[in-house]
């Protein structure tokens, strides 16, 4: 099974950045401690972070063909690129969409995400652990899934 880890932008400030919102652990810490967590599954797990709509929308498009799902964190694009949604409709890859934050306890306008309903599920709250999750639940989906 092969794994997309899809990041928007200013995660590559984590452990930085507000960490009263977003915690102390570095995006480079999530990625290993996904990489680990996948490894443990038997998954192929690829990594991007892109601070750029432009570039998240080709990455998103490069998953044709290439991996059974994805776990995203569009970060600010999930509230309001249409790009990344018409990317993620024209791949018809299964995503779960992941926050660190709860995006329902913040800002209203990060109340609404334009990609969720596109998502098999989506994980938002849990710090760090929401990328696991996220990679769990998505491993589950597709395993049973094929299973049919």
């Amino acid at each position: 099974m092969r794994i997309a880890v899809l990041n928007g932008p200013n995660l590559n400030l984590l452990g930085e950045r507000e960490p009263e919102v977003y915690g102390h652990t570095t995006l480079s810490e999530i990625e290993a401690a996904t990489r680990e967590r996948a490894r443990a599954l038997g998954v192929a797990c690829s990594w991007t972070q892109t601070n750029f709509e432009g570039e998240l929308v080709e990455a998103i498009q490069r998953m044709r063909g290439s991996v059974d799902g994805a776990v995203i964190n569009a970060a600010a694009l999930t509230h309001t690129s249409l790009a990344v949604r018409d990317a993620l409709l024209a791949v018809r890859v299964p995503f779960v969409e992941v926050h660190l934050s709860n995006i329902f306890a913040r800002e209203p306008e990060r109340h609404h995400s334009v990609l969720a309903d596109l998502a098999v599920g989506v994980v938002t709250g849990f710090g760090a652990e929401s990328y696991r999750l996220g990679l769990e639940g998505l491993v589950g989906y597709l395993a049973s899934r094929d299973a049919r």
